[in-house]
């Protein structure tokens, strides 16, 4: 499963559009909608592609690809062509161009690092103090719970911001 961040407005427009799944038919051959926000489908080395739009905004996609007879240049041909294709939908249906998603993913990755990071700190400075009131130590509970729920979420940049929060509790 992949995740994927969509420009600002960007799934507004496709869903005006008609949805993910009448962008999905631009570029595969099955496609078959489950709502306007999700499609499941395939083409050629691609067995299995189901895509859609999460409540916060990206988009998650599950793909199963099986790998091309290397030896055939006709079945070479076809796997560029669905790779093609594959990079192509990326790039409509997120707003990002390849390397963009890719400076993306790995910011996504950092804000999730960051939080864990805060609550690592919280805990170990909590233990290690003799000299933080019960009352902090509530806040700081507090405010892990809340990262650790957004993080279970997918919502890596609320957890980002709760972890500054939990930072700044103790400085």
């Amino acid at each position: 499963m992949e995740r994927f961040d969509v420009k600002r407005g960007l799934m507004k427009q496709i869903m005006a559009d008609g949805g993910l799944a009448v962008l999905g038919k631009k570029y595969f051959d099955t496609v078959e909608a489950e709502g306007e926000t999700s499609f499941s489908g395939s083409h050629d080395i691609m067995t299995s592609i189901k895509a859609r739009f999460s409540e916060n905004g990206a988009l998650v996609i599950d793909v199963k690809n099986v790998p091309p007879n290397f030896d055939d240049p006709e079945a070479m041909k076809i796997a560029q062509d669905s790779r093609r294709r594959w990079t192509q939908f990326l790039d409509e249906a997120t707003g990002y161009n390849s390397k963009q998603r890719g400076d993306k993913a790995k910011e996504w990755g950092k804000k999730a690092s960051k939080a864990k990071s805060a609550v690592s700190a919280a805990r170990h400075f909590m233990k290690m103090s003799s000299n933080v009131t019960e009352e902090v130590q509530e806040q700081a509970e507090s405010l892990i719970q809340e990262i650790e729920s957004a993080l279970e979420q997918g919502e890596n940049t609320r957890a980002a911001g709760r972890g500054e929060k939990l930072d700044k509790l103790f400085k």
